[in-house]
């Protein structure tokens, strides 16, 4: 016997079946718009259960599979579309969160442990490369949610939730004296501040790139000993000026229930957003158009599958998704 054989396989779910959940009583249909979309009856698909913190769900169409963290677990894992099984891509990360897929397949990935942004090659070849560590000097706080922008540039916010919380990653003291949102330009390597935040939280851009949305969950700060709760529970709009500079700040929506923490855009304009009851989708304009009643707190989500209509739903130990309807 050798130590490889003592090593734990990658196996988290076997191929087969996929089951709806029984317990979910339909989608909330608030606006016409969103019926044409989405089925009030379509089934809440159970994808994988048992993880920890399920989060940073992220479509590799390379690989016909769906990345996905599990944040206490150390783990980056993979639902693989052609059979349904669940494998381990990473063992024992540095406390990956969100993750975000490049146009050439790569993935970058915040990491709460090395405070980083990193990347991997499409097939996972090697240990992720940290790309991002400081800024102007100083470590970055504790990287949370990334996106890749329609140029290839990679957004990402930088709050403090992973380095207060033992669960998310080590204590330590924050180097910078503000929580923020910044632009990498890989081909330049030019890290750029965008804005500050309370405790920014999960980041998307519109399909065009003109628009930006990121969530402010100061408010969860309560739930950490020796923290008090800030008045943040909401999603903040920007639009890309003529410039190239980002103007017109102003708040898109708040959740009732819990913080809005990660979120998807679509093709349409519309925000698909987390919160503690399920998710909540809004319009571009900013109105509410319906409601996915989870019964659990979604972390994140995001579209993909090989057609695009598939919504991924990072919620807890689960790993849920919904089937859009077709030619929509």
């Amino acid at each position: 016997m050798t130590d490889q054989d003592l090593l734990p396989g990658s196996l988290l779910r076997r191929p087969g079946e996929i089951r709806a959940d029984a317990r979910f009583r339909g989608c909330q249909i608030d606006d016409p718009q969103l019926a044409r979309v989405l089925s009030p009856d379509a089934p809440l698909l159970v994808l994988h259960a048992g993880t920890i913190h399920a989060e940073g769900p992220a479509w590799q169409a390379s690989h016909r599979r769906l990345l996905f963290s599990d944040v206490p677990n150390r783990r980056l894992n993979a639902w693989y579309e052609e059979d349904a099984r669940v494998e381990v891509v990473i063992d024992a990360t540095w406390f990956m969160n969100g993750n975000a897929v490049a146009a050439d397949g790569s993935v970058w990935h915040c990491e709460h442990g090395r405070r980083c942004i990193s990347r991997s090659n499409s097939d996972f070849d090697g240990e992720p490369v940290p790309i991002v560590t400081h800024f102007e000097g100083r470590r970055l706080n504790s990287p949370n949610d990334v996106t890749v922008a329609p140029d290839g540039s990679i957004w990402f916010t930088d709050p403090i939730f992973g380095i207060v919380m033992p669960s998310q990653g080590a204590l330590a003291q924050p180097e910078l004296d503000h929580r923020s949102v910044y632009r990498f330009d890989p081909a330049l390597d030019e890290l750029t501040r965008v804005a500050d935040f309370e405790q920014p939280n999960g980041v998307a851009l519109s399909a065009d790139g003109a628009t930006l949305y990121v969530s402010d969950t100061s408010l969860s700060l309560g739930e950490v000993p020796g923290f008090s709760a800030g008045s943040k529970h909401e999603v903040e709009r920007f639009t890309r000026r003529s410039d190239g500079g980002w103007g017109g700040r102003a708040r898109f929506c708040r959740t009732d229930h819990g913080y809005p923490d990660g979120f998807a855009t679509d093709e349409r304009g519309w925000l698909w957003v987390s919160a503690a009851d399920g998710v909540h989708v809004w319009s571009a304009e900013g109105v509410r158009l319906g409601f996915v009643p989870i019964g659990a707190t979604v972390s994140n989500l995001s579209f993909g599958g090989s057609d695009g209509r598939r919504l991924f739903i990072a919620a807890g130990s689960r790993l849920l998704a919904l089937d859009l309807e077709a030619g929509t």
